[in-house]
């Protein structure tokens, strides 16, 4: 974390705070000639939450985590943006604990390279049960995302199913197709797996469960595919040679596919920019992670997602005014 923060800091000029046991990171940070003159600062947490550990130990138990204490910083308006690399079910627990929600259910937005740029797949893996309203929510929040972050001027969105047909799908998706058609978002109708990479569709609408699913799916058929070339190239003398002439176009597919390229997956529906990376995160991860949390801050993304809620309330069934009490309540008995 502590390079990429420095990258960060060093290559876009953004301001970052490192947040944890504070002797170790200034230990690291030394080792990095100049980072002293960056606009770096540090805030101690006395203690850490592991990977195995429950989502609700940073409420809960460990209090001075380096995760409740970014959060806490954020709450109070210190910091713009948290971006962590850490236990990801803690840091969206968290969030959702201490942040304003927007909706009901906020979800993670995996963003995908396509055939035609990007596309933005919700939720990725936040809710695995969901109600119509839920996914409508998440049309709305991937809608407005497509629009200023992935600059399409007209989003298509689509409702992942295993057929384009309104008679296929499950209950929740034939309820949600039904409230989306109605809608006056540009709601393309049902897609199915093979749409989330073609550039059919801008933003693709699942429960958490379905879009975890389909996400390490990809990550396993990427890895295959990447050993069965290599494996061929390796194999034969004719391979390499053909390789060699290839070279720069598949350096242009990788660095596409590559995760470090936007560093992580934006938690959307809680009022404030929250950037969740992988827990193996390289350097140029924590980098572009950092870097596109802060473009999200200069632009108050979650203001712009709230307009396009509150733009289309009549679409949402129980939204969050309605269990804002009774969500008070389930979050007073959890923390104490």
């Amino acid at each position: 974390m502590v390079e990429g923060a420095i990258w960060a800091a060093r290559e876009h000029g953004v301001p970052v705070v490192l947040v944890g046991d504070e002797t170790a990171i200034r230990q690291e940070t030394a080792k990095f000639p100049g980072a002293e003159s960056l606009p770096i600062t540090y805030v101690h947490a006395s203690e850490a939450v592991g990977m195995d550990e429950s989502p609700l130990t940073p409420i809960r138990k460990k209090k001075d985590s380096s995760i409740k204490v970014a959060f806490d910083l954020l709450k109070g308006g210190e910091v713009s943006g948290v971006v962590s690399a850490g236990n990801s079910g803690a840091v969206m627990a968290t969030a959702v604990f201490l942040l304003e929600k927007l909706v009901d259910r906020p979800a993670i937005g995996a963003i995908l390279p396509t055939l035609e740029g990007w596309t933005i797949m919700l939720d990725g893996g936040a809710n695995v049960d969901c109600k119509p309203s839920h996914l409508v929510q998440f049309a709305l929040m991937g809608e407005a995302y497509a629009r200023y972050i992935l600059k399409k001027e007209r989003p298509r969105v689509g409702l992942l199913s295993n057929g384009e047909e309104e008679s296929k799908g499950n209950e929740l998706i034939r309820e949600t197709h039904a409230i989306l058609k109605t809608s006056s978002i540009g709601y393309m109708g049902p897609v199915e797996g093979r749409d989330i990479f073609n550039g059919r569709a801008d933003v693709v609408i699942c429960d958490g469960f379905v879009g975890n699913a389909a996400l390490k799916i990809c990550e396993g058929i990427a890895e295959a595919i990447g050993l069965m070339v290599r494996r061929e190239v390796e194999g034969s003398l004719l391979a390499k040679i053909g390789y060699l002439f290839a070279r720069k176009a598949v350096g242009k597919i990788k660095k596409k596919l590559d995760y470090a390229e936007y560093g992580g997956a934006p938690l959307l529906g809680v009022d404030g920019v929250v950037i969740s990376g992988h827990g193996r995160s390289s350097p140029k991860a924590v980098k572009n992670a950092i870097r596109v949390a802060h473009e999200y801050a200069q632009i108050n993304l979650p203001k712009l997602l709230l307009r396009n809620l509150e733009e289309n309330e009549d679409l949402q069934r129980f939204g969050t005014k309605n269990l804002a009490k009774v969500w008070g309540q389930i979050k007073e008995k959890l923390i104490n």
